[in-house]
């Protein structure tokens, strides 16, 4: 079976989930994959060797500032006459089963000549009724006809009565008590967050932002690392990140509090931070300075550990045995092996709406 596989690479979250993926496709020699990343320049891109000799295109992206998306800029930046001609010279009819990951090239290019599609991702939760922003059917229908899909494997935090798969999200490192606070927030003023970081006394370890920008002694700057992320995050007390997806899930396995302020227009964000409250996963905050955190940091939060199965393994054995099974009930199979709400050395319950 041949699958060509496409890929949103604006947020690190799609790509972690992509190499996730990758590794439990392997185990499937059946399954031929070619890997297409798009919304980020390739220079941008790092550790890609789990995909081969993969296929870029430019895709669709937004462009935000100061942690709000500015719609201004993402219009312009729009190229529809390269976005249609990519769409259109795509060899889709090349393969079997086209899976998007809310990449919008292999999307419609599928929906042009009817090759079989699937959505795989967080995104394609929202074509259920799911914690969200009331009214915004904009952004909805947005967010609808962004990478369109004949068939959909939504993922979420919480299935919320309908079939929705869990997070592919596995602990990566052995994590262990440290002292840091691991913050991870790209969207924000940069200079602005390291004055407010500097404020307070405690140890941060930032990612995300110019490692060259002056600091503070408590203050450390990191560069893009999958396995220094990984275990930083792994070894940290607290986890401070925007409302993406596939961080807060990963940080769940881990058990660590977290803190967090979803990107200003952003749909799926503010609908995370939502969702997030009324699960009582994490603190949801409108704005990251010295005072929200310093407030956080002195209540002592405990954080929420959650055992997520083996999501992408199953995924690829569903996908390898031809996609018999309904989606409701590789769903439920799946959340009958999910493991809520214990705190992160297991010694207590934490109460939480999954329970």
């Amino acid at each position: 079976m041949k699958i060509l596989y496409g890929v949103q690479g604006t947020g690190n979250g799609h790509i972690s989930r992509a190499r996730a993926m990758a590794r439990a496709l392997q185990a499937h020699p059946q399954l031929e994959v070619q890997w297409l990343f798009s919304g980020r320049s390739p220079e941008k891109l790092f550790s890609m060797e789990p995909f081969g000799d993969y296929w870029w295109r430019e895709g669709l992206t937004f462009v935000h500032r100061g942690g709000r998306i500015d719609q201004l800029a993402t219009a312009r930046q729009l190229s529809p006459r390269r976005l249609l001609r990519d769409v259109r010279e795509l060899p889709v009819n090349d393969f079997d089963l086209v899976i998007t990951d809310f990449e919008p090239v292999t999307a419609w290019a599928a929906k042009r000549v009817g090759v079989a599609s699937l959505g795989l991702g967080h995104q394609y939760a929202f074509n259920y009724a799911i914690p969200a922003p009331r009214f915004n059917w904009m952004a909805r229908a947005i967010m609808r006809a962004f990478a369109p899909a004949k068939s959909s494997l939504g993922m979420h935090w919480y299935h919320f009565g309908h079939p929705i798969l869990p997070p592919i999200a596995r602990p990566h490192a052995t994590a262990s008590d440290g002292e840091h606070i691991l913050v991870y927030l790209p969207f924000e003023h940069h200079e602005v967050l390291v004055r407010e970081l500097a404020k307070l006394p405690h140890h941060f370890i930032v990612y995300g932002a110019p490692i060259d920008l002056p600091t503070a002694n408590n203050v450390e700057l990191k560069a893009p690392s999958i396995d220094g992320f990984q275990q930083d995050v792994a070894d940290a007390r607290a986890v401070i990140c925007n409302s993406g997806f596939e961080l807060i899930a990963e940080t769940l396995t881990l058990g660590k509090p977290i803190l967090t302020r979803p990107l200003s227009g952003q749909f799926e964000q503010e609908a995370n931070a939502r969702a997030l409250s009324e699960l009582q996963l994490a603190r949801v905050v409108a704005k990251i300075d010295a005072q929200s955190i310093g407030a956080w940091l002195d209540k002592q939060p405990v954080g929420v550990r959650i055992d997520w199965p083996d999501v992408a393994g199953s995924i690829a054995q569903w996908l390898a045995t031809g996609r018999q099974q309904p989606a409701d009930e590789l769903a439920e199979g799946l959340w009958e092996q999910v493991v809520p709400g214990r705190s992160a050395d297991n010694s207590a319950p934490v109460e939480t709406a999954l329970d």
